[in-house]
């Protein structure tokens, strides 16, 4: 029998209390098959940021709560973090690089050979439609390129778990349809597990083989879609959100 492959992301068990007494994540646990395309689907505050903060080093966590690919997240967490990509909602590109350039410089910030971050650069570049775009500044490039470019950046040392954290957030409905052409293509073609925050519910529909819900720093459902419509009720997946929502507030003081 053929040994099962580690999960991309195992949080079990993971509390954070920040210094003011916020509790962000209560006893929070979840599972991120390798090679899954998971949603992570909750309202402003529910903890999703401080989770990806732990996962990716940002945000200070206990050890032996979050694993990435068997590492811990932060005993071991330059090797962890080596294995993750992420795509914050905030577009922050370096204005003074140029589109090639913002790919390349993430590439050798992990450990890339120059050669190989430029072969890799190019590569994305034409991948997300910016190959013409490739000498040209962040500023220069329109709200819709910069979401691409910010997505590209992330996926330059090819992680094998890509965190992308409201990707299409602020974008027209045409762009984000094509993004999910982008992020299809990317799930598909390089096999990459990729876990995405999203408050557009049809996105996580039309992308997510599973989705799990979270609130007050809990996961209260997951499952695939018609696993949580068959649970909540609704004709789509917006409607299982809202009524599992509104059951939680009802159970929770």
């Amino acid at each position: 029998m053929p040994h099962a492959s580690l999960p991309a992301l195992e949080v079990r068990g993971l509390t954070k209390v920040y210094d003011d007494g916020t509790h962000a994540l209560n006893d929070l646990s979840f599972t991120v098959p390798d090679g899954g395309f998971h949603g992570l689907l909750g309202p402003n505050g529910s903890g999703k940021s401080t989770l990806i903060g732990i996962i990716t080093g940002l945000v200070r966590g206990p050890a032996g709560h979050v694993k990435v690919f068997g590492h811990d997240a932060v005993s071991d967490h330059r090797l962890a973090r080596t294995m993750v990509g992420l795509a914050p909602q905030e577009v922050h590109l370096d204005r003074f690089l140029t589109a090639r350039e913002v790919l390349s410089f993430h590439g050798r910030y992990f450990g890339m050979a120059k050669a190989d971050a430029n072969e890799r650069a190019d590569e994305l570049l034409v991948a997300f439609d910016l190959e013409s775009k490739s000498g040209s500044r962040p500023n220069r490039l329109s709200g819709g390129m910069r979401r691409r470019l910010l997505i590209a950046r992330a996926l330059v040392h090819r992680p094998r778990l890509a965190i992308l954290d409201e990707p299409t957030a602020g974008v027209d409905l045409e762009l984000r349809h094509d993004l999910w052409k982008y992020l299809s293509a990317l799930h598909q073609q390089e096999r990459t597990t990729i876990l995405l925050t999203t408050h557009y519910l049809e996105e996580a529909e039309a992308l997510c083989d599973n989705s799990a819900m979270i609130r007050d720093g809990r996961i209260i459902a997951e499952g695939t879609v018609p696993e949580l419509m068959a649970r909540f009720g609704g004709a789509r997946l917006e409607d299982a959100y809202l009524a599992a929502m509104q059951e939680d507030r009802g159970q929770t003081p």
